[in-house]
């Protein structure tokens, strides 16, 4: 699709079609360096979360467990939960973690239990026996974080402790509704030195030290990689949920283990570090491919009825990584980042409705205190300016709970043998409406393409919407709009020469343009026969939200 190209594509949307509830499953956050959130950067991004959210996000932080001087670093953090004293005893410090969990429920989100990683005083000496103090922390840094524990008994005392003192400081009836994940990634030896066995046995003594003192929360697991077919992440899941459906509980002695909900995750692609890297992009198929697998084999174990929670779906994988270390990873910064999110979110909501899964996916990204502006990082937020992926999020949240009906003749199958974006220049239309009641009809529209160093232009929409339920023959039309020019703060940034840290006055304009903005004034419509015609253009790596709403 070249610089000045334009197609006409046809919407149709059926206010009469009711599809059911639309559940608003994309509420979910996660991000590795924990301290991160209750440093003012990310209570403000939460605070942001909880004003704008239609419900409470959940939060999934790594390194909750970790031994270290209780500071974020990228890729790393410490709360000093756990210690023992010279003669093995424990001791537990609970200032980081109550204030990690503090900041999260304050600013109206919930957390996402990451049960994990190895205190340094529990890791399996096998693992870590280094004497010298520097180097044992150094080496605890670098792995033994991921190493299996040297009794897991105390790893379930552990866990008991850790769920008792939630119990006691929140109420039962809270707790319970927060999410209890054991680890991250065991798939990967960076995550987890030990066996597959010996990550269910873990789970084994997880699950007894939860139900201890709390036998009414939701545990569950595994968080492998992607599922790829004859790769380890797949072998990872498949025997996990084999030990859990059918293997020999480490703790009981019986046959499985307690499973309340099922994690994996999904990756669009990978950009390590590179200063000369060739053009690259993400893919929403490759992200679709490896949902369809994980749901293979999650109904190998007749687990279809759990909830599924993709607990790190991302366009890429290396969330702190940025545009400075693969030039790939600008997209973060611009609206590309968001139309990704929407047409795969889009098309995991459709393979899971076909399959008959509640699947619910998981944005790995939050903030990156320090960083330059708009370092590309997989954040919300840079220097407390909103990225236009945030706004999609906002968009999210103005859509209505009732599904209709929606059709484009220009959507796209993601589950094909062969990449649909990889065909040609063309890209996706899609989307799908909702209605508030009988108040409003929401419609959510992009225009997507993987390719986004080469793709441009616009696409032409002819948006019809039929069966409007409204008393009234007119309605206000409200039209919000991501894209280059609209709801962009980074644009701004480019035309004031890209600095990495603006000056007071430069700070103003771009906090003035980072919101979710109009793409013009309300206007009030006709409603002819109940029906609706809206024509517009739309760029490539744009989203429109229309609002239809009642003027009565």
């Amino acid at each position: 699709m070249g610089e000045n190209s334009k197609s006409i594509v046809n919407i149709r949307v059926d206010a009469g079609d009711w599809k059911g509830e639309l559940a608003h499953n994309w509420n979910y956050i996660g991000t590795d360096e924990c301290n991160y959130i209750h440093e003012p950067e990310g209570e403000a991004l939460l605070a942001e979360f909880g004003r704008f959210a239609e419900k409470p996000y959940y939060v999934r932080p790594h390194h909750l467990f970790c031994t270290g001087n209780k500071r974020g670093t990228p890729k790393w953090g410490s709360t000093n939960l756990y210690t023992e004293d010279e003669e093995g005893n424990p001791i537990y410090d609970f200032e980081i973690f109550d204030k990690i969990s503090d900041t999260i429920l304050k600013t109206g989100c919930k957390p996402f239990v990451e049960l994990g990683f190895m205190p340094i005083d529990l890791v399996d000496k096998s693992f870590l026996e280094e004497s010298n103090p520097w180097n044992r922390q150094s080496i605890y840094q670098r792995y033994g974080w991921a190493c299996p524990p040297k009794d897991y008994n105390r790893w379930r005392e552990l866990i008991a402790t850790v769920v008792g003192h939630l119990v006691d400081r929140y109420g039962a009836k809270e707790v319970e509704t927060w999410y209890f994940e054991l680890w991250n990634e065991p798939d990967l030896d960076y995550y987890w030195k030990g066996s597959i066995e010996e990550f269910c046995k873990l789970y084994d003594y997880t699950v007894a030290g939860i139900v201890d003192v709390l036998p009414s929360a939701y545990i569950g697991g595994p968080a492998t990689t992607g599922p790829l077919e004859g790769g380890k992440s797949a072998t990872f899941l498949d025997a996990f949920l084999s030990h859990c459906r059918n293997g020999n509980n480490y703790v009981t002695n019986e046959i499985g283990s307690r499973l309340d909900f099922i994690t994996f995750h999904v990756k669009g692609g990978g950009f390590p570090f590179n200063l000369r890297p060739q053009k690259g992009a993400p893919s929403v198929q490759s992200m679709i491919k490896q949902l369809s697998l994980g749901l293979d084999i999650i109904e190998k174990y007749d687990y279809q009825g759990l909830e599924v929670v993709l607990s790190e779906a991302d366009p890429d994988g290396w969330a702190a990584g940025g545009m400075h270390d693969n030039i790939n990873l600008y997209f973060r910064n611009t609206s590309y980042y968001a139309s990704f999110v929407a047409s795969s979110f889009n098309h995991m909501q459709k393979l899971a409705e076909k399959r008959g899964f509640d699947v619910r996916p998981l944005t790995w990204a939050f903030v990156f205190p320090g960083e330059r502006c708009f370092e590309g990082t997989r954040a919300f937020q840079t220097q407390g300016i909103d990225k236009p992926v945030l706004n999609m999020f906002r968009m999210y949240a103005l859509m209505g709970d009732k599904k209709i009906g929606f059709t484009s003749d220009r959507s796209l199958d993601m589950t094909s043998s062969a990449d649909p974006f990889r065909k040609g220049v063309v890209p996706e239309v899609d989307g799908f409406a909702a209605m508030s009641g009988h108040k409003s009809v929401d419609v959510l529209i992009y225009c997507h393409h993987d390719d986004w160093w080469n793709v441009k232009g616009e696409c032409s929409i002819k948006l019809d919407v039929s069966n409007i339920p409204f008393l009234s023959k007119k309605a206000k039309v409200v039209h919000y709009r991501i894209d280059n020019e609209f709801s962009n703060a980074c644009s701004l940034w480019n035309s004031l020469g890209r600095p990495y840290y603006p000056s007071p006055g430069q700070m103003e304009q771009l906090k003035a343009r980072d919101g979710l903005e109009m793409l013009w004034p309300p206007q009030v419509m006709e409603i002819v026969d109940g029906s609706m015609v809206l024509d517009f253009d739309l760029p490539v790596h744009g989203i429109s939200l229309i609002r239809i709403i009642d003027t009565e």
